[in-house]
């Protein structure tokens, strides 16, 4: 009997292991396996067109290099959504510290909490490990574009460093593709980017090029990036065209912007 009893004890302890695997074994951080809402720039991007369809005026945030800043994301995301005029939001790159897993999905559920639609675009962070992949499955293709209103947003991987300046990064030939095919109704252009020019993570060796291609779209208000850490203004290539950096979420800031039939304007808002 004391036998019988040891052997029904044994198994159940068994059973219970097994049924709590999930709890026991975790993945390499490295996994790309990802669980959850995915392509979540595909599946925004024509919330954004629908939204500001047939408008002049459009404002939107920009935010960046968010890395291991989770408590300052869930404040500043709790701020935009109490804003009746925001039509959506950019997130410019560095969503994760490591490029692991685990940072991409968290920080995906943080936005997922946003009101407006937005997107994201890859960071040098993001490339690391398997995060190119993950940011891929996640978000989307590291090039991509959008309208909002009669404007468009050109998004461009410019991480080149990470790829050992082996791919075309910047893409000319998808900025090419842009701009031989502008939307109707497109009258303005604004470029978006992680790393800006002369940046330690910018193909350097194109700048001038990538300066020359940036003017060659009608009517750019200016160009965006992240990367730095700090607010910036910039013009890089004394052509007028100014580059506006984002500063990281660590230093609770992010930038405001409204586009309009007068032009622009922009504010550098604290959290």
């Amino acid at each position: 009997m004391r036998n019988n009893y040891v052997i029904v004890l044994a198994s159940l302890a068994v059973g219970l292991a097994l049924n709590s695997c999930d709890d026991i074994f975790d993945y390499h951080p490295y996994d790309a396996r990802v669980t959850g809402r995915t392509g979540i720039n595909a599946d925004n991007i024509p919330k954004i067109k629908e939204a500001c369809e047939g408008r002049t005026s459009i404002k939107f945030a920009m935010i960046s290099d968010s890395h291991r800043s989770y408590d300052e994301e869930e404040k500043l995301i709790g701020i935009l959504n109490g804003m009746d005029d925001l039509d959506f939001v950019i997130h410019g790159g560095d969503i994760s510290e490591y490029g692991v897993t685990r940072e991409f999905v968290w920080h995906r559920d943080n936005l997922n909490a946003l009101k407006v639609p937005y997107v994201a675009i890859i960071g040098n962070h993001d490339c690391m490990g398997d995060g190119e992949d993950v940011f891929a499955e996640i978000w989307g293709s590291s090039n991509f574009s959008f309208v909002a209103g009669n404007v468009r947003f050109i998004c461009l991987n410019t991480n080149a460093f990470e790829y050992d300046y082996s791919n075309p990064v910047p893409d000319f030939a998808f900025m090419q593709e842009e701009l031989d095919n502008t939307p109707e109704g497109v009258e303005k252009n604004v470029i978006v980017m992680h790393a800006p020019p002369y940046s330690e993570q910018f193909n350097n060796n194109v700048a001038v090029m990538f300066g020359r291609f940036v003017n060659m779209f009608d009517n750019v208000q200016f160009c965006l990036h992240g990367h730095n850490h700090r607010t910036q203004v910039t013009e890089f290539f004394d052509d007028g065209m100014i580059y506006y950096g984002c500063d990281c979420l660590q230093h609770r800031s992010y930038l405001m912007f409204t586009i309009n039939d007068e032009g622009y304007t922009y504010e550098e808002m604290f959290f």
